[in-house]
């Protein structure tokens, strides 16, 4: 499990993942946490299984390999769980949930 503080660094850890698996509407709406991906939990499975080339001209962004630390975020926790479990099913082994999610960063930010 990610904690605030993990997340808090990654902008400053080009080699770890943040990836928001909220809907387009919570994100366009509230906002994101600083260096995350947004791919909706509904886009994931197609996401961790397209192609490297696919990957980077969608998400801007190199493909996760399977030792990647990547860390799952959504609004409480519920679908970044769903999100890790995926990818763990597809060999992403450092795949972690930060439980906290969205509604943790907002109450750390003020927000």
């Amino acid at each position: 499990m990610a904690t605030y503080e993990e997340v808090k660094e990654v902008p400053n850890h080009p080699e770890v993942y943040l990836i928001d698996v909220r809907n387009n509407d919570e994100v366009a709406n509230s906002g994101s946490i600083p260096a995350s991906i947004h791919i909706p939990l509904p886009e994931l499975e197609n996401a961790l299984t397209m192609s490297e080339t696919n990957f980077l001209s969608t998400f801007k962004r190199d493909k996760p390999s399977n030792d990647s630390v990547i860390i799952f975020s959504c609004r409480s926790g519920r679908r970044a769980q769903e999100a890790t479990d995926l990818a763990h099913n597809y060999g992403f082994k450092k795949a972690k949930i930060y439980h906290g999610s969205w509604s943790e960063w907002v109450s750390k930010h003020g927000l």
